[in-house]
Order: C-alpha cells, then structure tokens, then sequence
C-alpha cells in the first residue's frame, strides 16, 4: 500500500488552483460554424420530403443543450459515431450509391468512405481512452488500498461486477436492442460504477465492513471518492474548465449525424451537391481532429490531476503518523501481545507492524496463536523475526487469536513498534441498487 501521510486535502478550490496551469486551448470558430449550417441545409432537406418522427426527435437533440457531465457526454459522442458508421454501412446507403450509378455517385461514395474511415478511427480512439481512463481511476484508488485481502476483495468485486455487466450488454445486442438502446445501458452501468465508488467512499454495501479496516487509507480520498458524484462536487470544477468545449463538439456531430440522415434519406430525389459534401467533410475532419486534441489535453490533465497524485509527492514535511496505528516500546527480553476475538469463521485476522529504527538496523520476533474456548492453543503463524510485515489470513474457528511479538532475545535493546491489528468479520457483496431511470 502506498504511503499516504500528509496527504493533500482534495477540494474544487485545489483543484481549480491546479487547473489554472492547464487552460485548455480554444476551439476554431469552424466548429460552431459548421454545426449551425449542417442544421441549416437538413431544414432546407424537409421541402423534399416532411420530417419523419424519428428525424424530428434527431432534429430537436442537436438543438438542444448537451449533457453536464463530462463523461456522459463522452458517451453521447461515442454513440453519435456508432449512429453515423451505422448509417454509412454500404448496405445501407441509396441504391444509387450501392451502385455507383454515375460519376457523380461515385465520388459522393469517395467522400463517404473518407468519412467513415476517420470516424472509425475516431470511435476506436474515444473507446480506448475511456477503457484507459476508467482503470486510471481504479487503479490509482487502489494504490491507496491495503496490498493484502481487503484490497484483493475489492478487485474480485470489481471484476465480478464488470462481468454482469457485459453480460447483460451482450443480452441486450442478441435481443435486438438499438443502439441508443445500448448506450442507455451503458450509461446505466456507468452511474453504477459511481454509486459503487461513493460505496466505497461512504463505507456502505460491499465495502461497509472493509473500510472500517482500510489501514492509512486517507480520509480525504474517501471523501473525494464518496462526492464524485456531487453535482457541486470537486467535478463540477472540470466541468466548467473543459465542459464547454466538448458541448460545442457534441452539437457537432450531432449536426454532422442530423445531416447524414434526413440527405441519405432523401438522396433519391435530391443528390448531394458538391458544396454541400464540402461542408459535412470539412465538418468530420474538424470533429475529429479537435477531439483527438480534447481526450489527449484532457487524459493529460486528469492523470496528473491532484487527486490522483502519487502518495510520495503529496506527503507533507511535518507528516504525521496514521491515528490508526499504536505504538508500544518493547523492553528488552520481553512481549507484546494483543488478543483478537473472532465470533465467526471466515473471518480474517490482519496486521501491518514496523519497528522505528534507530541508528542500528533491529528486527522482532512475531508470531500468531489459535486459542480455543477450552483453553488449548494452535500455532497459526509460525515464529520469525522481522523488521516489517503485513499479512492476513482467513479463520476457520472461532475463538481468540493472540499475535506475539517478542523480544526475548535482546540482552540490551528495546523496540519501539508501531502496528495495527484487526479482526475483520465475515464480508457479504449486496446487490448494487438499480439506478432511477
């Protein structure tokens, strides 16, 4: 487990200090732009043939206001991606252009798959930026995490739980689900992921046994994990930073997706003209070379953000020892002990000790015994001496369990140890609650 004295308070007016150094470049002015006159030429588009429903519901997003949140809106644009190279499938496009029936098709075709490649490669940068991110945060939660059975519980669950979720997109495409249908799914167990980190955060469902045994792990991070999801919360200062950029490229393509739809739609009776492929062209490039520059600026910016900062830069010089632990002064030729209790099996005993050196390098002895109700001990851990250790193990009786160290050994030099011990009862993982739709 990484050291986390003198951790760093995580507060919005920290992080807006830190974000001061990182102003995000501005958008050409293309942008907005070309997303008003895509919506433009899709209105002129109605004189051919009336809005249907569903271009009518397409219509109406692109004018509104994108969603707050950042990573609901990265979500928003994948899926606008995935729309849009639904649409350009050549199966799916005019018979005129399946066929290419004159010159002029033919290089509307050229400008298509000019399209499609750059989104494509898009979409698979946007996924991978997300997949990377997302084990960012985990991982780096998890640097702060006991390195012993609590931190092991915690991943089992993660992975368990990322599973179930595959699992039910997989369910979802083999019933025929839409793509926003999937999207909506997928923006579901996103909002779940965060209920299970404010979990975490709040020492609540899976993790309302552990946290209580989470040894050093700061408080600060826990609170910052528990108000990710505060609309007031340290997020909303990235919002406000870097928000408005990624709203103007989500009008974008929704722009660039509205265009595609109701001129394909219509293609039969009105061709695309010359100016008008110009237009939605140069709209696809901007999109998706200013968007490659928003996810590299901002997992940039994030990674290195305050919160996820290594635990050795953000320790302060006046740190201060965890109240968590004890410390003991061992006299030389005698023990400690401390007596754990356990009511039930599978439960684990853990400890994490060091001895605070001096100018010479010392170790102790330590050792751990089973003590039934009937008085008769077992030996669980076997005696070795140590200058540190952590470790656990998982019960298979209840009763006392006395953890020993000892310095019997030493003729002249005291120890000064400094431990923490803990019996942790049995965990059960609750259901994660199903979010409100």
């Amino acid at each position: 487990m990484a050291t986390t004295e003198g951790f760093v308070p995580i507060t919005r007016a920290y992080l807006a200090r830190y974000y001061d150094k990182y102003p995000l470049p501005p958008l050409p002015d293309a942008a907005t732009d070309l997303a008003a006159r895509l919506r433009a030429l899709s209105a002129d588009l109605a004189a051919v043939a009336p809005i249907a429903p569903d271009e009518e519901l397409l219509k109406q997003e692109a004018a509104s206001i994108p969603a707050h949140k950042i990573d609901e809106n990265l979500w928003k644009n994948r899926e606008q991606m995935e729309e849009i190279l639904f649409l350009l499938n050549t199966s799916r496009r005019p018979v005129a252009l399946q066929q290419k029936s004159t010159p002029e098709d033919s290089e509307i075709v050229s400008k298509l798959d000019d399209i499609e490649a750059k989104l494509t490669d898009m979409l698979k940068k946007l996924e991978q930026f997300q997949l990377k991110n997302a084990d960012n945060v985990f991982n780096t939660v998890m640097t702060y995490m006991p390195q012993d059975f609590r931190g092991t519980l915690i991943r089992q669950q993660r992975e368990r739980s990322e599973r179930n979720k595959q699992a039910e997109v997989d369910s979802l495409v083999s019933a025929g689900g839409s793509i926003h249908d999937r999207y909506a799914l997928l923006w579901k167990q996103q909002m779940e992921r965060r209920v299970q980190l404010a979990q975490l955060g709040s020492a609540t469902g899976v993790y309302k046994t552990l946290v209580r045994y989470l040894v050093g792990v700061p408080q600060v991070l826990l609170d910052f994990i528990r108000q990710i999801n505060d609309d007031n919360g340290p997020m909303e200062e990235q919002r406000e930073r870097y928000g408005p950029t990624l709203y103007t490229l989500t009008k974008l393509v929704l722009a660039i997706r509205l265009y595609l739809h109701v001129s394909l739609a219509r293609y039969e009776q009105r061709k695309i003209e010359k100016d008008d492929i110009a237009v939605l062209q140069q709209a696809v490039t901007i999109y998706t070379e200013e968007f490659v520059k928003f996810t590299e600026f901002i997992g940039e910016v994030f990674v290195n953000a305050p919160f996820f900062i290594s635990a050795e830069d953000a320790v302060a010089p006046d740190a201060r020892k965890s109240d968590e632990y004890k410390e003991t002064t061992i006299p030389a030729g005698k023990t400690h002990e401390v007596i754990l209790s356990v009511e039930a099996v599978n439960s684990y005993i853990a400890w994490d000790f060091s001895l605070q050196q001096g100018a010479l390098n010392m170790d102790i002895g330590f050792h751990v015994e089973y003590i039934s109700h009937s008085g008769e001990k077992t030996l669980i851990l076997p005696y070795r001496r140590y200058e540190a250790d952590q470790g656990n193990f998982c019960t298979v009786s209840a009763g006392s369990y006395k953890l020993v160290w000892d310095n019997s050994y030493s003729s002249f030099f005291k120890k000064s140890l400094r431990y923490k011990v803990d019996a942790v009862p049995p965990v059960v993982e609750p259901a994660v609650p199903a979010m409100e739709p």
